[in-house]
């Protein structure tokens, strides 16, 4: 199939690459000159794994292309594809006036029997503003079908090429089948196509991303209720996981969730309840538990160290939100480095991915290091906020040689408290007691 794929961020840019890899002919479409001619020069402008060789590998078969003619992308294309962007305005809804502006601009170049298609978040009633709008436009119907998106940064292609559900939104049967064909290379192992209403489509994309944030809430309140009664989050996180109507999965505590879904999602549906009367007393919560949750490395330094901490060289390892991006939209590093900032301490910060981007935001005030081990150096303390694989299992001797204080922050419970006071550490992490050395360690 030729389809134009509207929007060049994270999900156009995967979405439309995806679809170019299992045969289609994709045009990916973008405002911003300089990115499309990144893109045309095979330089990707986010960090994902497997990203790369997949575009450069469906731009060279010429399948996949890229432009700022957005007529012509249009006016060729059976799918025309909506993937812009849609920030959280000041309340907690959603912005659209980039995807009424896109639309807009597509109504003109539509084909008599193109099909539209929502991919970005939107509120409820979406879809049926752009069939209205379109409508009143071109003076016909167009089909108009939502299709939101499930991916995880770090595994976007792995969770696009072996989906656990396709959902489409769709008011016709002939639509349905076009997007279940377009679709049937990634469901070979039988995995659901989910057809169901515009509305009912929008919404299953917030609930989703609801419910998630709700279990990270949760674990990390509990978390934080097991530090002040002496129990262990890990063994507590045992306990429940193995009860099948609960699992394992986003049962682990650390600093709260960030990035550039969960955060806005929670609070979009929470903006669409009141717009409808309700009183969104779960997902109020679930936000503001997260919003404290950043915070909980913060206040562990202030026990710690108190006033004493001007002037001391910090260590901060991970950046980004989650492993395998460089997005740190909404991380909790964020709130570490502006406490640090603030009460006069030296970052030293290293991530294998999101150092540029951190860079962007903060400039000269951080010492920002190429390796893990060098952000150690003169370190009063080490944090950690993102459970990078390359942080899981370092050196702890040379750790302590090279940091002139052995303490450890840690966010993301990526140690076992007992082996660090072997290693001669003070270790405080999340949910679990305060693991503290008084003493020189054994060798160990």
């Amino acid at each position: 199939m030729k389809i134009a794929m509207i929007g060049t961020g994270y999900v156009g840019l995967v979405t439309g690459t995806c679809f170019a890899d299992s045969g289609n002919d994709v045009v990916c479409v973008d405002i911003d000159e300089a990115k499309i001619a990144a893109l045309r020069n095979g330089k990707i402008p986010i960090y994902e794994p497997g990203l790369s060789e997949l575009v450069l590998r469906n731009a060279e078969s010429g399948r996949l292309s890229f432009t700022t003619d957005l007529a012509e992308a249009v006016s060729a294309s059976k799918l025309v594809y909506l993937a812009v962007g849609t920030p959280p305005a000041d309340d907690g809804s959603a912005d659209l006036s980039a995807l009424r502006s896109v639309v807009d601009a597509i109504a003109p170049h539509l084909r008599e029997n193109a099909i539209v298609v929502t991919k970005s978040t939107v509120p409820v009633g979406t879809n049926q503003w752009i069939f209205e709008r379109l409508r009143a436009i071109l003076g016909r119907d167009v089909d108009v079908a939502s299709n939101p998106e499930f991916l995880k940064e770090g595994a976007a292609i792995e969770d696009f090429m072996k989906p656990d559900r396709v959902v489409v939104g769709v008011r016709s049967e002939k639509v349905a089948q076009t997007l279940h064909e377009l679709y049937r290379p990634f469901l070979r192992t039988d995995r659901p196509f989910l057809s169901m209403s515009p509305q009912s489509a929008e919404l299953t994309k917030y609930v989703a991303n609801a419910l998630l944030s709700t279990k990270i809430s949760f674990i990390n309140e509990m978390a934080n209720l097991c530090e002040r009664m002496g129990g262990d989050i890990n063994d507590v996180r045992r306990g429940i996981g193995h009860d099948q109507r609960i699992g394992f999965a986003f049962l682990f505590p650390g600093v709260g969730y960030g990035g550039s879904c969960f955060p806005k999602d929670v609070r979009a549906l929470a903006s669409m309840a009141r717009d409808h009367g309700l009183e969104p007393r779960i997902m109020d919560a679930v936000d503001l538990v997260n919003r404290e949750q950043k915070k909980v490395l913060v206040e562990k330094f202030e026990s710690h160290f108190g006033d004493e901490i001007v002037g001391k060289r910090i260590a901060v390892w991970g950046l980004a939100f989650k492993p395998r991006t460089d997005d740190i939209r909404e991380a909790p590093a964020l709130t570490l480095l502006d406490y640090l900032l603030q009460r006069g301490a030296v970052p030293q910060v290293h991530d294998p991915e999101a150092t540029e981007n951190i860079r962007q935001i903060y400039g000269s005030q951080l010492i920002y290091c190429e390796g893990a081990m060098d952000a150690l150096n003169g370190a009063d303390a080490l944090a950690i906020n993102t459970e990078w694989k390359a942080y899981h299992n370092p050196d702890f001797a040379e750790m302590r040689t090279r940091m002139n204080g052995h303490v450890i922050f840690d966010g993301r419970n990526l140690y076992e408290p007992a082996r660090m006071v072997e290693h001669g550490f003070t270790y405080h992490s999340i949910g679990r007691p305060l693991a503290s050395v008084s003493e020189e360690p054994q060798a160990v």
